[in-house]
């Protein structure tokens, strides 16, 4: 560890991303004990999205429709309380080193969907210029930059832009929410057949990840896939 990183662990000591107390072991990424707890999307798995389905079904019910944007995709962890509780800590509350744990994590367990994907890129989703501004950072764009650093995929952040200054999706149902991301975003040059690693932090319709993905294809985009650390369910 280098001298900056140790003095700035003495005045901000690193927390674990799931218990939050201060970790014993400041070069640690989470809590010994607490690495197994947050809950993995495991199979069976929608083959389109990766949310969690019944046995017997093979797609969720919005990718049944056959009306996504994207090429496929999945997530690392549900997202129950204890996720909920983290990522608030981690997009609100200063705790950006969280995304260190998460990063890792997406890189690690989505090892076998990068391969096969092949992504020539990635993007992460975009906030708005105002919104970024007051929040500090954009969460989604320090995950693609743990996800990328891992897998040797370049990082484009001016490309995919939010032009559009959305209200909250929390309370909207999936119609809302589609009509609420209408002309969010916006491309600025020719994509060329590249394929498209979309990251984010939470997958729940896929409205966000369906209005990126739309604007992706519609510039020219070959292939869109998506990573997101946690998925709702359905």
């Amino acid at each position: 560890m280098k001298i900056g990183e140790k003095v700035l662990n003495i005045l901000y000591p690193r927390c674990c991303p799931v218990c939050h107390r201060i970790l014993k072991d400041q070069n640690a990424l989470v809590c010994p004990e607490c690495a197994g707890k947050p809950r993995l999307v495991r199979e069976p798995r929608c083959m389109k999205c990766g949310r969690p389905v019944k046995e017997e079904e093979e797609y969720c019910r919005e990718c049944a429709a056959g009306k996504r944007k994207f090429t496929g995709g999945r997530s690392i962890y549900l997202y129950d309380e204890l996720m909920k509780s983290s990522l608030l800590k981690y997009k609100y509350f200063g705790r950006r080193e969280y995304g260190d744990f998460f990063g890792a994590v997406m890189s690690h367990y989505a090892g076998e969907e990068i391969r096969r994907w092949k992504p020539d890129v990635i993007f992460p989703i975009p906030l708005h210029k105002k919104k970024k501004r007051v929040r500090g950072f954009n969460q989604s764009e320090y995950l693609a930059g743990k996800v990328g650093k891992a897998w040797g995929i370049p990082v484009e952040t001016e490309i995919l832009l939010k032009v559009k200054k959305t209200g909250s999706q929390k309370k909207l149902d999936a119609a809302c929410r589609r009509k609420n991301l209408e002309k969010a975003f916006f491309v600025t040059e020719p994509l060329n057949g590249l394929t498209i690693l979309l990251i984010d932090d939470v997958f729940t319709t896929g409205s966000t990840i369906d209005a990126a993905a739309a604007v992706l294809r519609a510039a020219g985009a070959g292939k869109v896939y998506f990573l997101t650390l946690c998925t709702g369910i359905q």
